[in-house]
């Protein structure tokens, strides 16, 4: 089992970004944060670095409204890992001091971890993981899921597409819960809208390169859809063979983000659907987080999961300095249970709740990936299709089997 060193980690993994911030010692009495994420990975152009620059910018405004509360954050790349992962969590909540824990980008260390954290009684904030069990069965009173659940994706998601006359459809997933828990909400989207699943190809990760197979067996299906289950360099590997092997139709990627459509271009990422909180040109707010996130990672706009980052920890910042540090530190289920009590506000998202089974409620945008033609400046990818509640897009929260929910 392998530890990262945090002095290794920001030495290996943050060369290019500066961040000062990271590593500074702690007058006391301050709040410490982890980061646990993919630096150099298949995901780590959609959490990473990314993430990091977010957390940053929530600090920076936290400190504007508490100069005398410091702040300190450790970041580790656990190598998407649930094992390493578990093992960095551990050694910080025990040795370190670390007060809070966000991103984890991989579902089955996010699951995991919510019951170390339940143990230790910190708190969780998964900015990336996507899994809708982290507030169903996985649910557990010291994290919130500030992404987007696989439930949310799908029923946003799928609905519009087969408005559009995508009726018989097929998956194409890594062999994972990530994977698994989307293809399920996706599958229950399908048939309660009275289409139907051809097909699914599952695909060992990580470490698959070659779709060839699975692009094969989807083509040779007959579905009006293929989704693409996916993230990060494999919905790019796949998008990219797709286009090579001349797959039309209708193409879902629900976890689709800009960096990917950028490494692709928008040649090959052109008329793929998808739907996500955030997109960086929908308003004043969302344009200003992406101009000031752009300073820190220049020639990148930041996506979904880096909103998240950005909105969830400046959240949690907020609540533990109105409960107060030292209580704070103390008690992470009660900052937790005042994190869902009080209603978030950002410049970001607006305003925002969480439910009492931890989810945070976002509306949900239909993307539609632009034609080249259609571009009118850099990172000028998607048409915003509409805008869906999130309350109209969530799981009812009775349906979950979330403890914390009463019957």
């Amino acid at each position: 089992m392998t530890l990262f060193s945090r002095r290794a980690v920001l030495a290996a993994g943050t060369a290019g970004l500066a961040l000062p911030w990271i590593g500074k010692a702690l007058a006391a009495p301050g709040l410490k944060l982890g980061c646990l994420t993919d630096l150099n990975g298949p995901y780590a152009a959609i959490s990473g670095k990314g993430v990091l620059a977010a957390m940053k910018l929530a600090v920076e405004d936290f400190s504007l409204l508490h100069p005398g509360i410091p702040v300190e954050t450790v970041v580790a790349d656990f190598g998407l890992k649930a094992d390493n992962g578990l093992a960095i969590l551990n050694a910080w909540l025990d040795n370190d001091g670390v007060d809070a824990v966000t991103d984890f980008p991989l579902s089955p260390l996010a699951l995991a971890a919510g019951k170390v954290l339940e143990d230790k009684n910190k708190v969780g904030l998964v900015t990336s993981a996507a899994s809708s069990e982290l507030t169903r069965g996985g649910c557990g009173p010291n994290h919130i899921q500030f992404s987007t659940d696989t439930f949310a994706f799908a029923a946003s998601l799928v609905k519009s597409i087969i408005a559009q006359g995508g009726e018989t459809w097929f998956f194409i997933l890594p062999n994972y819960e990530f994977g698994k828990s989307m293809v399920a909400d996706a599958t229950r989207a399908v048939t309660e809208a009275g289409a139907k699943v051809l097909g699914q190809v599952a695909y060992p990760f990580p470490g698959t390169t070659d779709f060839s197979s699975a692009l094969l067996q989807a083509q040779a299906s007959g579905a009006k859809v293929i989704c693409f289950a996916n993230a990060g360099d494999d919905l790019t590997n796949c998008l990219k063979q797709a286009r090579e092997f001349h797959i039309t139709g209708l193409v879902a990627a629900p976890f689709m983000a800009e960096p990917t459509i950028n490494a692709l271009g928008l040649e090959a990422s052109q008329g793929t659907y998808f739907s996500g909180p955030y997109y960086w040109g929908t308003n004043a707010g969302s344009r200003q987080f992406a101009d000031r996130h752009m300073a820190l990672l220049p020639g990148q706009r930041p996506s979904k999961n880096f909103a998240n980052a950005y909105s969830g920890t400046l959240h949690y910042l907020k609540i533990a300095a109105v409960m107060g540090v030292e209580a704070a530190k103390k008690d992470g289920r009660a900052v937790v249970a005042a994190m869902k009590a009080t209603a978030m506000q950002d410049s970001v998202y607006g305003s925002s709740v969480i439910r009492v089974d931890g989810y945070c409620l976002r509306d949900m945008l239909l993307l539609k990936v632009k034609a080249p033609s259609e571009s009118r400046e850099p990172w000028d990818f998607c048409h915003v299709v509409s805008t869906m509640p999130g309350a109209a897009v969530a799981r009812p929260v009775a349906e979950g089997g979330c403890k914390l929910v009463r019957a």
